[in-house]
């Protein structure tokens, strides 16, 4: 998602060796040295998510967008971002190019003219909360369909 470092990955693999999860992928991440990290990282991490059954899209492909967007609305929900900064990086990141988005963006346009309409910050807030809980309750579908 290009929101943590690359070291955090290399501490998470750690983590996850200390829980009980053990692949031959997770072992050589965890083993990463911090400098190592940020060049090992991108190429270490498929193999080990793909060996832990877990699906790693590539972050340019719609379905890397799309799961970028809604572990970012995951993250407003749980109060690690506010409404305003979910619509913000999402709208930096995909402007109005991704349809599952579109919305966010919008409401990205709506903070932008506050002052000139009708709405107030609360309102718009409740709008992109809802926007967030229905990203993350239809993780896979698209969002004319949800």
């Amino acid at each position: 998602m290009g929101e943590i470092r690359a070291s955090d990955v290399v501490n998470a693999a750690c983590d996850a060796l200390v829980a009980g999860l053990d692949t031959p992928g997770l072992r050589i991440l965890a083993a990463c040295t911090r400098a190592e990290a940020d060049y090992d990282v991108p190429e270490l991490l498929p193999e080990a998510l793909d060996e832990l059954g877990l699906t790693c899209y590539p972050v340019t492909s719609d379905a890397g967008r799309e799961g970028v967007a809604r572990a970012l609305a995951r993250r407003m929900l749980a109060g690690e971002l506010t409404p305003r900064d979910l619509t913000s990086r999402v709208h930096q990141r995909y402007g109005h190019e991704l349809p599952l988005t579109e919305r966010l963006a919008e409401l990205d346009d709506e903070y932008d003219v506050l002052e000139y309409g009708n709405a107030t910050v609360d309102q718009v807030d409740a709008e992109v909360t809802a926007e967030a809980r229905r990203l993350v309750a239809h993780p896979h579908a698209p969002a004319e369909q949800a």
